[in-house]
């Protein structure tokens, strides 16, 4: 059996990597092969659907299900799985949270950060939706964004290489 000072530490190493993970999916899998159900996320909501989800949704399904065999694994097998897999799932609370619930307004949550490191967040979340397309998009992390200016540079720059 783990102490509880392993099991802290392998949450949180798996919410932090769970940044790299998103960032990765979110460039690669879901600006590239998995295009079909990301477009929904880059449209206005009501031009996919008239409820209350749309196909993005359709990852948090899919990554729900492999934590959840994660944790039955983690507690028939190898106890340390079941720590990873908690890391993994308060990352999600915390997207959930924030990106659908503050960026998207998706929750009744009707706060919007006025400064700082959330408030940067938001923005270039909002920088990354001004490309509907599924090449040209800038800042694929969710808990992580470089500087606004950058981005909207790095935006400029991909726009002016593609015309």
């Amino acid at each position: 059996m783990m102490d509880w000072f392993w099991t802290l530490v392998l949450v949180v190493v798996a919410f932090l990597g769970m940044e790299v993970f998103a960032w990765y999916a979110h460039k690669y899998i879901m600006h590239g092969w998995g295009w079909g159900w990301h477009k929904s996320h880059h449209e206005s909501h009501h031009e996919t659907t008239d409820g209350v989800f749309e196909k993005n949704d359709l990852y948090v399904v899919v990554f729900s299900l492999v934590v959840v065999g994660m944790f039955a694994v983690g507690d028939l097998y190898w106890k340390p799985l079941m720590a990873i897999a908690s890391g993994i799932t308060l990352y999600g609370v915390v997207y959930s949270l924030f990106h659908d619930g503050v960026v998207h307004r998706r929750w009744p949550i009707r706060w919007q950060p006025k400064s700082g490191y959330l408030k940067r967040l938001v923005q270039a979340h909002r920088i990354h939706h001004a490309v509907r397309t599924r090449e040209g998009a800038v800042s694929f992390g969710f808990l992580y964004a470089p500087g606004v200016r950058k981005l909207k540079q790095r935006l400029k720059q991909q726009q002016a290489a593609s015309v």
